[in-house]
């Protein structure tokens, strides 16, 4: 298996939202069907004329088999760093324990590095701990206490 990675185009945004859905969280908050809504498609627009955003799908010839959100931000703090946020890192159900997530933030970290970035950061949801132990092994350290304020509590 051979996977390579590559900006999503608007064609991809139904096999984003898909895999988005299929996550054990994702199902109660995304909405997969047929019919796109808008919002995913304002919110894709928005992300791709961005470019200190990189929406990534990974793919196995030409099939998506994962997709992950790298977001760059210029920052005061590490005396000027510039900081990558990964986000919404998701693998196709039937492709995990193959590596593929660990390809996919091999990936992030380069293309953040190619575009200036020195310091990486996600958050994972509390109720996922096996993705936290996946990203510990990786290398990342659960340093900080995230918090969020959702004004929509659906979104939860």
């Amino acid at each position: 298996m051979t996977i390579t990675h590559r900006q999503a185009s608007i064609n991809d945004l139904k096999e984003i939202i898909d895999l988005l859905a299929q996550d054990e969280l994702g199902k109660d908050r995304e909405q997969a069907s047929s019919e796109i809504d808008q919002r995913y498609a304002d919110a894709f627009h928005a992300i791709d004329k961005d470019p200190n955003q990189y929406l990534m799908v990974l793919c196995d010839n030409e099939s998506i088999v994962g997709t992950c959100h790298l977001s760059l931000m210029p920052s005061l703090t590490f005396t000027g760093s510039t900081r990558m946020q990964i986000e919404a890192v998701r693998v196709l159900t039937s492709e995990r324990g193959k590596g593929i997530g660990k390809q996919m933030i091999d990936f992030a970290i380069d293309w953040g590095k190619n575009h200036g970035a020195s310091l990486f950061q996600l958050t994972t949801n509390k109720k996922r701990p096996d993705a936290l132990k996946f990203y510990e092994q990786l290398g990342f350290k659960p340093t900080h206490e995230g918090m969020k304020l959702y004004l929509n509590e659906g979104n939860i």
